[in-house]
């Protein structure tokens, strides 16, 4: 197993080509937190012309809704939220500059051809590891929304985050390979899917 790909935000055009589907990743420095809610609220405002709560350029946002934090930690567990609830706002969002999003599950056809276009790249957390990702977050602010709770915008400094590429900007697809990988070994083995 190869190392970790290290990647630190703002991203760059050049650093999301590198990354391919399959490839793990250690994020180090800011990143935001943003669920449905979030996202519902920052594109609506947005289209009203109002200014969005942080630059999107080149960020990456996270699929969390974290729970409280413990006396002497920044933030409680911390797993990521199924990603699929973002869909919607995400074309829009990458159109206006994100270049990545960190959640769970697959993509739909819309947001993975808009990740494409925009040169984004699309991560996987561990989901049911929210205790252990919290570890690698090292100091949490809300900085929008704060009337949304969990969901509010939350400003994340983070150091070794991992995470895995599902979706990269050559339409590769982790979910969909992992099934030809095991449809493959499936057949090999004598066996019919």
């Amino acid at each position: 197993m190869t190392d970790p790909i290290k990647i630190q935000p703002p991203l760059t055009d050049d650093v999301i080509e590198k990354l391919k589907s399959g490839d793990r990743v250690e994020i180090t420095g800011v990143i935001y937190t943003a669920r449905d809610m979030a996202h519902k609220s920052m594109v609506e405002g947005h289209k009203k012309g109002e200014p969005l709560p942080i630059d999107l350029t080149g960020q990456i946002l996270y699929y969390t809704g974290p729970t409280p934090a413990p006396p002497g930690k920044p933030i409680g567990s911390a797993g990521p939220t199924t990603s699929y609830r973002m869909d919607k706002y995400t074309p829009y969002l990458l159109e206006l500059g994100l270049k990545g999003m960190i959640g769970k599950g697959p993509r739909g056809p819309e947001v993975k051809a808009a990740i494409v276009k925009q040169k984004a790249v699309y991560l996987a957390a561990i989901g049911g590891a929210g205790a252990l990702i919290s570890r690698s977050i090292k100091k949490a602010e809300v900085i929008a929304y704060p009337e949304l709770g969990t969901e509010a915008v939350m400003r994340l400094e983070v150091e070794d985050f991992p995470a895995i590429v599902v979706n990269d900007v050559y339409g590769g697809d982790l979910y969909q390979l992992g099934v030809a990988e095991y449809s493959e070994e499936w057949d090999r083995d004598g066996e019919t899917c």
